[in-house]
């Protein structure tokens, strides 16, 4: 077996602009173009819907500034796992990386579901409201595409990079592209399919499902809370940021106000263009924006790239998750098998095929993006609040003293955050309680795990 490389002391070097765009990168990936759906269907109407991805992205924000303190008080390279450990204890560290190790897997698989139903709406010429789209056929494609991506990576290191460098396209562009035409392009929806535009008013209000109830925008903000994900992972960078304790904050925050914007505009679109009740219904929206305001060729194109988008995000995860288990069995936390290394190609085989299998089963388990959210989103949301609660800790600890950087609004609008992140996982259960109890099983089933891997580093040192 090759060893696991030490990790060498690091160099910082990224400014907070370049921050900014890991948080872009991290953020945006493919749920913006297949959330909105369920958003609109839950809110209870077009302004509503509108207010959740406001408030999502408020929320975020908070969130985002929880984690740049948390980062600038305690700038070491692994934050994620490291300040839990340091804040609480070596167990709670350990079940939330097991979870987040088995659901991130879940996670790709979520988004190649996406990009499978894009590509059969292109395929099989399904309708513009998704109801063409074939389940099955889409969950099999989807599956097909992470088994493939993970074979290519197993070819060694280089060859899934090469394919990322391919697959990574320019997410914002397309973003903004499509904004635009909706609102310049596309005509208004008043009188088209979906009923009334959000200047109508009334009628797209009436649309939905949710009629505007507390529960209704819970629901929406789990699907809103899917899209925004992602930002938390830059506390991971903190040890690679020059001047972290004033670059890292300025630079999450920033990365956050382009991404809400962005949803923002890009949900103006869609609901100017199509109504609230069409986007409710039309789980493709972007593809349904495309044509409204491209006509047939600008439906296909998009639906291609939002296809090729997500095996593109598909394959960085296939790329960057095996490497934490490598991280993690290097120190003791899983079995050294997971981090064996190829050493001519680089290539983590046993790695490989327990990321494939984290990610296939959920997926021919569970068979739809919905599924897959509640399955993800429970789990999720918990190991944020985990996280941002390391936050109290730190400021009673005194920790990163009078240099470090503190948020505003400490300590309601942290309280606030982790209450909505609860009320996120508290809708999961009261709505999908099987698959928020997969979820408690998934981090219950890390304690064995931990205990076998404490009681093979003590006999090691004996």
């Amino acid at each position: 077996m090759t060893p696991a490389p030490s990790p060498a002391r690091l160099d910082p070097r990224l400014t907070a602009a370049d921050t900014a765009m890991v948080v872009v990168s991290l953020v945006i990936g493919i749920g913006i173009f297949r959330t909105p759906a369920l958003v609109a269907a839950s809110a209870g109407g077009a302004w509503r819907a509108l207010a959740a991805w406001a408030i999502g992205g408020a929320a975020s924000l908070a969130g985002a500034l929880v984690f740049a303190e948390i980062g600038s008080r305690y700038p070491r390279p692994g934050g994620y796992y490291k300040v839990v450990a340091h804040c609480w204890n070596p167990l709670a560290a350990f079940l939330l990386n097991w979870a987040q190790v088995l659901m991130q897997g879940a996670g790709a698989a979520g988004v190649a579901i996406i990009g499978a139903e894009y590509l059969m709406r292109l395929v099989d010429g399904a309708a513009t409201d998704g109801g063409g789209t074939s389940r099955p056929t889409a969950t099999l494609l989807a599956a097909g595409v992470v088994a493939g991506l993970t074979a290519l990576s197993a070819a060694g290191i280089r060859a899934g990079a090469r394919a990322q460098n391919l697959l990574s396209l320019a997410k914002i562009a397309l973003i903004a592209g499509l904004a635009a035409a909706g609102l310049l392009l596309a005509p208004a929806a008043t009188g088209a399919p979906g009923g009334a535009a959000l200047a109508g008013g009334a009628a797209g209000d009436a649309a939905s499902t949710g009629a505007g109830a507390p529960a209704g925008m819970l629901a929406a903000l789990v699907a809103v809370f899917y899209a925004y994900g992602g930002y938390q992972n830059v506390v991971n960078l903190s040890g690679d940021v020059r001047d972290a304790r004033r670059r890292l904050p300025a630079g999450i925050a920033g990365g956050m106000a382009i991404v809400t914007a962005l949803y923002l505009l890009l949900n103006a679109a869609y609901l100017r263009a199509l109504g609230a009740a069409w986007v409710a219904r039309s789980p493709l929206v972007a593809g349904d924006l495309a044509r409204a305001a491209l006509g047939p060729a600008g439906d296909a194109f998009v639906s291609l790239a939002i296809f090729v988008s997500a095996a593109g995000f598909v394959n960085a995860t296939v790329l960057h998750v095996p490497r934490a288990y490598l991280a993690m069995a290097d120190d003791g936390l899983l079995p050294a098998w997971l981090g064996r290394l190829n050493p001519r190609t680089q290539a983590q085989g046993p790695g490989l095929v327990f990321f494939a299998a984290t990610a296939l089963l959920p997926l021919l388990v569970l068979g739809s993006f919905e599924n897959l959210l509640g399955y993800v989103m429970f789990t999720d949301a918990l190991s944020l609040v985990a996280l941002a609660s390391c936050l109290f800790v730190l400021r009673r600890r005194g920790e990163g003293g009078a240099d470090a950087w503190s948020m505003p609004g400490y300590p309601w609008l942290p309280a606030a955050f982790l209450l909505v992140l609860l009320g996120v996982a508290g809708q999961v259960l009261a709505r999908q309680t099987r698959l928020a109890l997969a979820g408690i099983v998934i981090v219950a089933a890390g304690l064995p795990v931990y205990a076998m891997m404490r009681g093979w580093r003590s006999r090691s040192r004996v």
